[in-house]
Formats: C-alpha cells, structure tokens, sequence
C-alpha cells in the first residue's frame, strides 16, 4: 500500500517534467521561426520559401495576419513582384489544412546607401573638430558606419557623441600643423555598402559658431540711430588668443536689400544710417581674424529707433483755444456791419455845405 502511495508523486512529477520538455521545445521552436529575417532592395523580385516544406505541398501564406491570394504561390514558394515599402513586414506559412505554422519570416524591404555627405568643421578652435555626416536619402534600413582618420600618417581616434548618432569629436593632438587629414567614411547596411573620402588641413575647416545674445535698441532723442550689441560664441574658448572679427548686416523691413558693416574688434556697433521711425531685421555673424570662414548667421532680432512722442494739449489751453474759435465763428464781417446813427448825421451836414457852396459859385457868376 505503501509503494501505491508513492507511485502518484512520482507519476506527477514525471508529467511536470514532460509538459515543461514540450513547452521549452515550443518555445525554442517559436522562437526559430521568428528569428528569419529577409532583406529586398526597393523593386526587386522577391521569393519566399517556405521553410523545409517540399516545393509542391500545399501551403497557405500570410502578410501580418492577413490570406495571400493563391496567385501569388509556386508551389509552396511565395513569390512577390517590384516589392515597395509597404510589403515589409511578417509572413507566415501554413501547412495543410491544419494550419500548421512551418515558417515565419521578417521581410524587410529598402535600398543600400548611397555615397554619404561628410563635413568635418573646428567651432571650438584650436581644441579640436566634430565630423558630422547624413545619407543623401533614406535606406529605410539599420544602417552602420565606420569612420577613420588619419594624420600624419597616424590613425586618431574619434569620440562618439552619445545624443548624435551620425557624429564624432577629435581633439587636436598638434596645431600649426601644415600635414592635411585625411577622413574617410563608409555607411553599411544589409543591402550594400558606400564610402566617401575628404582632405583638409586644420586652418580650413575653422568655423565659429554665431554671436550669442544680440541685443538691438533705439537711443534716445536719436531717431536714425540703433545700438546693437552682442557675445562671443559660448563654444569659442580662448578670444583673447583667438580674437573674433564681426560681420553685422541689416535692413528694414520694408526693403529687401542688406546693408552690411565688417568689424575688426569689439562686440557692439552704432547704426547711424537707420531710417526715422521703420522697424529693423539686424543679424551679425563671427570669423577668426586670420583663419578659417564666416559663421552662420546669429538669430535675428527686430528693433526700431527712437521716436518722439506727439505733445498732448492741457486742459486749460484746450480750453482757451475752445473759446478763441467759438467767439471767431460768431462775428460779423467788416463789410456786413450794420450803419451807426452819428455816422449817418456827419454825411447829412458835409451835403448840406456842398449844395450852400454851390448856390453862391452861381450867384457870384451872374452878377459879373
């Protein structure tokens, strides 16, 4: 009785054990089938197989989950024409009509790269420089690449920035150096590989990043001038050493054309020129004094200069001009005023002699 009674843990632990076996071997067989992955170029012709499955059984495929018609079989392969980007993704295949999963395959549709566009440039000199680099168009791939560079013979190693994937950093082991370096890069990915090349010397690529912090602002009592100021890049790391020459241009904004003004030294200028009263688009851009090129073009800013403020009347010359202009609309004309009675009895008498005068003129003459 006693063996009876360890004859079921024994039977239970045997099944325990079986059942895990299958499990693992489902999950390892699962796990195959979904670790295949095919790689097609844009356009191409593409033909799955459908695993160890004999080329004539009778299969049934899927596109993420999805029947493919029957036209699309030779055999148990699956044949897909001028493939484009949206044929990318799972397909499955069915034995039977059991539906007994026999493959699974990732397809993964895109182009191998193109040469790449490489630019390497110094904005921290004489520290160092970063090349940067992009593909001239999308794979729609995971694409690698591998850079080298040489100088002087001597492969230098380049840092990797960690938030931009398509750069790197070299810090200059020797300035002043008239021996050129010599990049090259080359972008992989499962369809193909391409590579492109550069030489520069160091003075070259020296390119300061734009002046920081451009403030432009109207004087007062000046309305044609503008006071614009600004910093050196943060990323410039010896101005007393490495001064920076300035390039400052601006316009109105009513008028298309840039007027430009180049200075040696300094990180402020007074525009003197400005028209009365127009709002101004004043950006400014930085280069070392002897090597290297222009920066970009800092932000721009907007400023108008000053103005004066209409002069407001007071209430109580308001009030004196009010009365000024209502007496003046209410009085009469000079040639419109009414007679005046002496004036009227002065006229009378001058008559009166002019007519006595008269009688005796006559008199006087007849009697002679």
């Amino acid at each position: 009785m006693q063996n009876v009674k360890m004859a079921f843990p024994v039977s239970a632990a045997c099944w325990v054990v079986l059942a895990a076996a299958v499990a693992l071997g489902y999950v390892q067989r699962h796990s195959q089938q979904e670790s295949h992955v095919h790689y097609a170029q844009l356009g191409t012709d593409v033909t799955l197989q459908c695993g160890s499955v004999d080329p004539e059984a009778t299969v049934t495929w899927t596109a993420n989950t999805t029947d493919l018609d029957a036209s699309h079989l030779n055999g148990s392969r699956l044949v897909l024409h001028n493939v484009d980007l949206s044929q990318s993704g799972q397909y499955s295949c069915y034995e039977g009509t059991s539906w007994h999963l026999k493959y699974r395959v990732n397809l993964k549709v895109g182009t191998p790269p193109k040469e790449p566009v490489l630019m390497c440039r110094s904005n921290n000199y004489p520290n160092g420089f970063y090349c940067s680099w992009h593909l001239p168009s999308p794979t729609y791939m995971n694409d690698t690449y591998d850079i080298t560079i040489i100088h002087d013979s001597k492969e230098i190693a380049c840092k990797k920035d960690i938030p931009a994937k398509n750069r790197c950093y070299i810090q200059y082991h020797q300035v002043f150096s008239s021996k050129k370096y010599r990049v090259t890069l080359t972008a992989t990915n499962p369809l193909g590989s391409s590579s492109t090349t550069i030489s520069f010397d160091e003075f070259s690529i020296v390119k300061p990043d734009p002046p920081e912090s451009v403030v432009a602002k109207p004087i007062a009592h000046n309305p044609r001038r503008l006071q614009v100021t600004w910093q050196y890049p943060s990323s410039w790391p010896d101005p007393d050493s490495f001064p920076l020459k300035f390039f400052l241009r601006y316009r109105p904004l009513i008028i298309d054309q840039w007027q430009h003004v180049e200075l040696s030294d300094g990180t402020s200028h007074i525009i003197t020129d400005a028209y009365a009263g127009k709002e101004y688009i004043i950006q400014v851009a930085a280069k070392d004094n002897e090597i290297g090129t222009w920066s970009d073009w800092s932000v721009a800013v907007h400023a108008t200069p000053w103005t004066e403020e209409p002069k407001h009347l007071t209430t109580e010359a308001q009030g004196t001009e009010t009365t000024t202009a209502s007496t003046s609309a209410f009085m009469v004309a000079p040639t419109a005023r009414p007679s005046d009675p002496d004036d009227a009895g002065n006229n009378a008498s001058v008559a009166l002699s002019l007519v006595v005068s008269l009688v005796l003129v006559l008199f006087s003459i007849h009697f002679i």
